[in-house]
Formats: C-alpha cells, structure tokens, sequence
C-alpha cells in the first residue's frame, strides 16, 4: 500500500524539519515549504496538508481559500499558537479537518494525522461505495435474469462510456426508458441532465418550439424566449422516446443534431451548438416505416448505430416474478 504523502507548510525551519522526521518515522512521505505561495505546487500531490495560520506572505486561512478555488480537495490541519483559538475555529469552519495548538508534542502530531487520514480514507470508500451503487442502481430496477437481458445488460456497459447514439426497440412497458437511464447512468455523462421527451405526447405544431426552443415573438403567444429540450440537455443525455411519430419536418432537424450537433431556436437565425447524446427508443418497426415513406433512410441509419432490441416479457418467463 502506497504511504500517504504530507505537505507541511511551516515557517519555522526547525519545527518544519522535526515534524518532517517524526512523520517519515511513521511511514508517511513529507514534503516541506516555508511559505504557501511555494506549496501550492506540492499540494496537488499531497494526501493531506499541515499549516501553520501565521506564515509570511499568504497566511493559512488564504491557503485554505486558495485550494478550495483550485479544487484541490486534500484535508488540511492548521498550527495555531497558544491563545489563539479563534483563528483555528475560523480555519475549521472554513473546511479545516482539525487544528494543532502550539507547543504540541509528536505523539499528538501522530495522533492528529492519524485520525484525519483515517477519515479522509472513509470518505473516498464512502465515496467508492456510493458511485457503484449509482451505477448498479437502474440495472436494479429491471427484471434482468434471461439471457437476453444478460446480454442487454451487457451491451448497456460497453456503450454506455461512448457517445455512440442508441436505439431501443421494443413493445410498450418492457422498460425501454430503463435501459436509457442505464446507458446515461454509467456514462460520462451522468452527472449532467438526462431529458426525457416523449414524442407521443407532444402535439405536432408545437413540437419544433418544445425541441428546439424558440424566440420571443416567434409566434403568438410568445412572450418571452425558452430554451428546448436540447438546451436543457446540454451536456447531458436527450432521450427520444417513441421516436417513429416525429414527424418529417422534424426529422431534417434532428438529422442536423445528430450529424452537426447544431440547431437554430425558431424564430432565430442564430445557430446554437449542443453537446448531447442522442438515445431513442421506439415500439414501431422503424424498418417498415422507412419502407413506407413515413421515416428517413439517413435519420434512421444515424439512430440505429448501437441497436438493442428489447423481447416482450411473455418471451422470456425466467423474469416473471
């Protein structure tokens, strides 16, 4: 197991090079630096940070603000001296883990670091733990034990970490929308917004203006701008449900998302650039429609660049309860 790296900033040659000693002693690496404008450097590497609050130049409490505006996330145990209290309680509430008050003896020095490190590590476990139950959390929500939700399951892992647009084809209520919140929750992306739009229930004269958003005065009734679904989804996942009754004007323009990621708001000539992941999902066959004349071949192709096909329940009885 790698030994924990400290950062003691401290003034004080002699007190910096006897702490330096005992906390090597221990097992820990250390480095030193006599004022915080020269350990900003080192903390990026550090573990865990001792300072004393009186240094020359930027004092503690400044370190303290400074690596929180980095986002340096190391904890950080400050050196008081003797009467004053105050200031350590101020670096506490600031984000310090805990304070050193001068004279201290080493055992203390131990004593301290030990504790903070020990909680630092539970934090980054709790942490660990949290995010794997994040990504375990939409698989287990699906009735997942036949081989073809194995195999979906699977496939859901492998894409999920891409940009690669999916498609999810399958009957009503087999958990399409699940599986599109799994592929979002294991992404990148999965701290950014997952846009759920259900084409189905959006009428088709007001469905350009809910997608793309619109200007004020782009029509009656326009009062103000809105950003549309694609906006909102910046960063984050679009998911297209029912996607077969988009009707062809708004096919072009989703065919432009997918290819340029670019659009205008109606009622504007200003092109607007979007960073989203396009997932859809449909219980049509998309095939036949395309056959038809009632879906674009181009759209389709750019949809269907990782197909998962969904069976009905009736077809896999290992997942009925």
């Amino acid at each position: 197991m790698t030994p924990a790296r400290i950062l003691i900033v401290e003034d004080e040659d002699k007190l910096r090079r006897v702490m330096q000693l005992q906390l090597e002693s221990a097992g820990y690496e250390v480095d030193g630096a006599a004022t915080a404008e020269q350990s900003l450097p080192l903390a990026t590497l550090a573990d865990l940070v001792i300072t004393d609050l009186r240094l020359p130049g930027m004092d503690g409490l400044e370190l303290i603000s400074q690596l929180q505006s980095r986002g340096i996330g190391v904890p950080v145990i400050v050196i008081t001296a003797h009467g004053s209290v105050e200031t350590a309680v101020q670096a506490m509430k600031m984000g310090a883990a805990d304070f050193l008050q001068k004279p201290f003896s080493l055992d203390h020095l131990n004593t301290v670091v030990e504790k903070v490190l020990a909680v630092q590590s539970l934090r980054a476990e709790n942490q660990r733990m949290r995010e794997q139950l994040d990504q375990r959390y939409e698989f287990d929500k699906i009735i997942g034990r036949s081989p073809a939700m194995r195999e979906i399951f699977h496939t859901v892992e492998r894409v999920a970490p891409t940009r690669a647009t999916v498609l999810i084809a399958g009957e009503s209520g087999v958990g399409k929308d699940m599986i599109a919140r799994a592929i979002h929750q294991h992404s990148p992306r999965k701290n950014q917004p997952f846009v759920k739009i259900n084409c189905t229930a959006l009428p088709e004269n007001l469905m350009e203006s809910e997608l793309f958003g619109y200007e004020k005065g782009a029509f009656t009734g326009a009062n103000s701008s809105k950003p549309g679904k694609f906006e909102q989804a910046d960063g984050g996942t679009a998911f297209l449900d029912e996607i077969g009754d988009v009707p062809g004007n708004i096919q072009v323009k989703l065919l432009r998302i997918l290819q340029e990621r670019q659009f205008e708001r109606l009622g504007s000539n200003v092109t607007r650039n979007v960073d989203v992941r396009v997932i859809a999902a449909t219980n049509v066959d998309l095939r036949a429609a395309l056959e038809q004349g009632r879906f674009r071949e181009d759209l389709y192709y750019r949809l269907n660049v990782v197909p998962i096909n969904m069976p009905p329940l009736r077809d896999r009885k290992e997942d009925i309860p």
